[in-house]
């Protein structure tokens, strides 16, 4: 895809988040032309209120980093979304986030970390966090302009390369799929990936 010249936003419901050993729960919906995607992502936990924020200031508003995985249907998202990335992106659940908040205390340059997704045991993304097209000063500086921030907002960054959409063949979540993502001097979190049955369920 190309380079974007403003970060490409979007917003996940409460109800999208999920701890850091919970179970990702495919519904129905999301089933129906199977394209459900895994995204392994450095999250910010914003920690005061912040309007208009400067890129150099945009660090003294992070209480903490946490690592996540940003569960995404490509089908609904690119497809069958209208052009809303939320539609594929919202599902109870498909924001799972941990293993803990570390303090930007101790992790005092978020542009430095290792970051990647293992699969079943099998590692498919690998990267670090300098690579990242928007860094987190630049994020939140981006987001606040008009947007005020508020203590407790969850910021996914976005992820590097070796989604399944990406990669050939095409690699899309299975039920029972357990996924692990870790971030250097965070932690990993591990979610099973589990198709929900609901026969009661029409499109």
């Amino acid at each position: 895809m190309p380079k974007p010249a403003y970060p490409v936003l979007f917003f996940k419901p409460i109800t999208a988040i999920g701890g850091p050993t919970d179970i990702i729960p495919v519904p129905k919906i999301a089933q129906i032309d199977n394209e459900t995607d895994y995204e392994c992502e450095l999250v910010i936990i914003i920690g005061k209120k912040g309007l208009n924020v400067s890129e150099a200031d945009a660090l003294d508003y992070v209480l903490g980093y946490a690592v996540g995985n940003d569960v995404s249907q490509r089908a609904w998202q690119i497809k069958k979304g209208g052009g809303q990335w939320s539609v594929g992106k919202m599902f109870d659940g498909w924001a799972p986030f941990g293993p803990a908040i570390v303090s930007s205390k101790i992790i005092t340059n978020p542009q430095d970390l290792r970051i990647s997704t293992r699969i079943n045991g099998q590692t498919v993304q690998s990267e670090n966090t300098s690579d990242q097209i928007f860094g987190v000063a630049k994020t939140i500086a981006f987001l606040s302009q008009g947007t005020t921030l508020l203590p407790g907002d969850v910021i996914f960054t976005g992820t590097p390369s070796g989604v399944g959409m990406g990669r050939k063949p095409q690699y899309w979540l299975r039920n029972g799929d357990i996924v692990e993502i870790e971030l250097e001097n965070v932690g990993s979190i591990v979610n099973k990936v589990v198709y929900e049955k609901d026969t009661k369920a029409k499109l």
